[in-house]
């Protein structure tokens, strides 16, 4: 019973350990796909970068999105960071950070 109390609360057996990154080009930016294994399935992340006036700017983006599979992890990356390319579009890296969430 204990185990089910620390997967709901986040206890030390939910710790979500990084995989193998993967890369595609969406218009002029780079989308690195970087799934967290959890337990036996995967947690969707990734990062977006652009370098824009000899500076490299990233966002990072992690969803609650769980998959039992590394490759559909990565392709469902890459169609949501598509997606929030689409939304945000300019201002995505508009306000100059060089490192942020989305």
């Amino acid at each position: 019973m204990a185990g089910f109390f620390s997967k709901l609360f986040g206890g030390s057996s939910s710790v979500a350990t990084p995989t193998k990154e993967q890369t595609q080009k969406i218009g002029e930016y780079t989308v690195y796909a970087t799934p967290r294994k959890e337990g036996a399935q995967y947690r969707l992340a990734g990062r977006i970068e652009h370098e824009a006036n000899g500076q490299k700017m990233v966002r990072n983006f992690v969803r609650a999105d769980l998959f039992s599979s590394e490759s559909d992890t990565v392709e469902t990356t890459f169609r949501k960071a598509k997606q929030i390319i689409d939304q945000h579009g300019s201002t995505l890296f508009g306000d100059g950070a060089a490192e942020r969430q989305v």
